[in-house]
């Protein structure tokens, strides 16, 4: 078999079900048994390898491996010479960016980071840590956290850089928010001498398009109607579409068929809208992906 065309890291850990899900949903079908870090993918251009995604710069840079989804967040602490090819809006719990924050307990007196001098920081961000407190001039003593960060302050840490979507396991905590250092998505990154690869690059970018697709068609639902078609610029007026509907004849000349992609949301308004507009036959239906 011909060596696949473009290796690519996967994140093992809280972004791993989501990512591997997304990949079947854009249409990959990739088995992997639960102690293998090699999974099978059904594109044969494509070898897969899991690994952390704290480690994937680190590798992309280095060529190991063509290109490797992480995010933003351990770029920067690798301080990795690498291409973000794009940015890719899901974590393991919603489709927001993420913030590493500053946090502290809530009851103790610490307003800034600059009140902070002298202290412990428990983290799993040291050195974007280290060169956040440096940039402010606040000798601070940076300590990794090997996890379960939130439970350490007051008794094991001053305070701790941690990362959060919502700020609820922050706030269970008893932790209060004082900075942000940065924010933080999910993105697909590429080795240089790769992304300079014609073959390689078209590549991604044919897998970018897939995985963007799909994650839009989240927001979508596709919608038919028929209409008599005295009555179709009536419902042709109502629907919203990302172009103008489709609208083909049915074999009763004097109606038509009408297919249209509208957003999930509008839904609820917009069916009862065509009822009463003389639609009939209204079919709402899931769609896989949005490619505008």
């Amino acid at each position: 078999m011909d060596k696949p065309l473009l290796s690519l890291g996967m994140p093992k850990g809280s972004l791993e079900e989501s990512t591997f899900s997304l990949f079947n949903k854009a249409g990959f079908n990739i088995k992997r048994g639960s102690r293998s870090y090699y999974p099978e993918c059904d594109d044969p251009e494509l070898d897969l390898i899991v690994m952390r995604p704290q480690e994937i710069p680190r590798y992309v840079e280095q060529g190991i491996i063509d290109a490797g989804i992480t995010g933003q967040d351990w770029v920067a602490e690798n301080e990795a010479d690498i291409v973000e090819v794009t940015e890719l809006r899901y974590s393991k719990a919603s489709r927001q960016k993420c913030r590493w924050v500053l946090a502290v307990p809530e009851d103790s007196p610490f307003q800034r980071a600059e009140d902070l001098a002298g202290k412990h920081i428990a983290t799993e961000l040291v050195g974007t840590t280290k060169r956040f407190f440096d940039a402010k001039g606040v000798n601070v003593r940076v300590e990794f956290s090997w996890g379960a960060t939130e439970v350490k302050p007051p008794r094991l840490a001053d305070a701790i850089v941690d990362i959060t979507e919502t700020g609820s396991s922050l706030k269970a905590n008893r932790l209060r928010i004082i900075d942000t250092l940065m924010e933080t998505c999910t993105v697909i990154i590429a080795n240089k001498t790769a992304w300079a690869d014609g073959n390689k690059r078209g590549k991604l970018e044919n897998l970018t398009m897939l995985l963007h697709g799909t994650l839009d068609a989240e927001n979508y639902v596709g919608l038919k109607c028929n209409v008599e078609e005295s009555g179709l610029g009536k419902i042709i007026s109502i629907l919203p579409a990302l172009h103008n509907p489709t609208v083909s004849k049915l074999s009763d000349g004097n109606w038509c068929a009408v297919d249209t992609i509208l957003p999930a949301q509008q839904t609820k308004q917009i069916i009862p809208l065509l009822k009463r507009a003389g639609a009939s036959g209204i079919i709402e239906y899931p769609v896989s992906k949005v490619i505008a």
